[in-house]
């Protein structure tokens, strides 16, 4: 007889719908009962596999990590239930992972793009001449999984004292830029926190927007109407207080502005949910964020005041489908979580996985 793993309690497959069993056979799932199997059950909530949207597999504080680190920055996420990541830039090359049946599915964005001293030291990769934007977006949309990133606006720091953030491309460099990525079949996601680099990213016809701090109401409006998603980051935007601080004496322009939106990131979030916005899970993790805390991000959107449901459709089956991943649906691979309690009353429930299924094999 075959091994099944049989699920049983609430299976969450998304917004309207729920099953009260199913059964992983031979790694993928299944809602018809096996004629003949040898059973281990697990009961509680199960949903399919998280997803951290804003991540940063093979990357540390001061740049790229070697392979043995990557691996377990990708197991603390996996252990935390985060089953698909999209890894919003790496400076590492972290192809590898595609062949790792043990390791959370990873969508490749490949290097940040930036432009020299104008961006942080050994992430990205920086373009002396503003005009080579496009071709570099096409070889990395090629390089990549179907997404490039690029760096909207960061410190001017040539400015002295008034330095402050500042778009990093022309307008025009950026459309052609954007266009170079679709053209080529993938999506472009941008880094930003200034306003200033908002209207053209959405005149370009921008895929999604990290952090989005700088946003104004008529800005929200607009992103809310084109549909474009924003990925918070509450928990790096948490630190903007301790990067002001840090930059106070040097550039009190920027550290005033970074100060100001980090005092206000959880009335923005709210008013960008408000707005109609749809709003994405990423940690950010990587940089100075540790790997493996989509909890700990989950619970700052609620803070916010972001409905549980929400949170936990956003962290699991609305972007698994935004992404094109499949979820929990007849014969999908099994990539899900089992929980105690239902995370969508209390996404608090999302800091403790009872089990961890990936590709039908659990890990926790």
């Amino acid at each position: 007889m075959t091994d099944v793993l049989h699920l049983r309690g609430t299976i969450v497959v998304d917004d309207d719908r729920e099953a009260g069993e199913a059964w992983v056979l031979g790694g993928r799932l299944t809602f018809e009962r096996p004629a003949r199997a040898t059973t281990t059950t697990i009961e509680g909530w199960v949903l399919p596999g998280l997803v951290d949207v804003h991540c940063h597999v093979g990357l540390a504080a001061d740049g790229p990590v070697d392979r043995a680190t990557a691996e377990r920055q990708a197991v603390a996420d996996r252990d935390a239930g985060v089953l698909l990541i999209r890894d919003a830039g790496s400076p590492a090359d972290t192809s590898w992972v595609h062949a790792r049946d043990d390791l959370p599915r990873l969508i490749r964005a490949g290097h940040h793009l930036a432009r020299p001293k104008r961006y942080l030291r050994h992430y990205g990769l920086e373009l002396p001449d503003v005009r080579d934007l496009p071709g570099a977006v096409h070889a990395e949309a090629v390089r990549g999984d179907g997404w490039v990133k690029l760096v909207a606006d960061w410190i001017d720091r040539d400015l002295g004292p008034a330095g402050d953030l500042t778009p990093l491309w022309p307008d025009d460099v950026l459309t052609r830029a954007v266009a170079a990525a679709h053209d080529a079949g993938a999506r472009v996601t941008a880094h930003t926190f200034a306003t200033e680099s908002l209207d053209p990213l959405l005149d370009a016809g921008i895929d999604c927007l990290e952090h989005a701090t700088g946003a104004t109401p008529a800005q929200i409006e607009r992103i809310a109407d084109l549909g474009v998603p924003v990925t918070a980051t509450l928990l790096q935007i948490a630190q903007f207080e301790a990067i002001a601080a840090q930059g106070q004496a040097r550039y009190p322009r920027f550290a005033a502005r970074m100060s100001a939106m980090g005092a206000r990131r959880y009335g923005h979030v709210r008013d960008l949910h408000d707005a109609g916005v749809p709003i994405l899970v990423g940690t950010d993790a990587g940089g100075t964020i540790g790997h493996g805390r989509i909890a700990d991000e989950a619970l700052e959107l609620a803070a916010a005041g972001i409905p549980a449901r929400e949170v936990v459709a956003a962290a699991s089956w609305r972007t698994r489908e935004w992404l094109g991943v499949d979820g929990l649906t007849e014969g999908a691979s099994a990539d899900l979580v089992v929980y105690d309690s239902d995370p969508r009353l209390d996404v608090g429930a999302l800091q403790h996985p009872r089990a961890v299924v990936l590709r039908g094999v659990r890990h926790a």
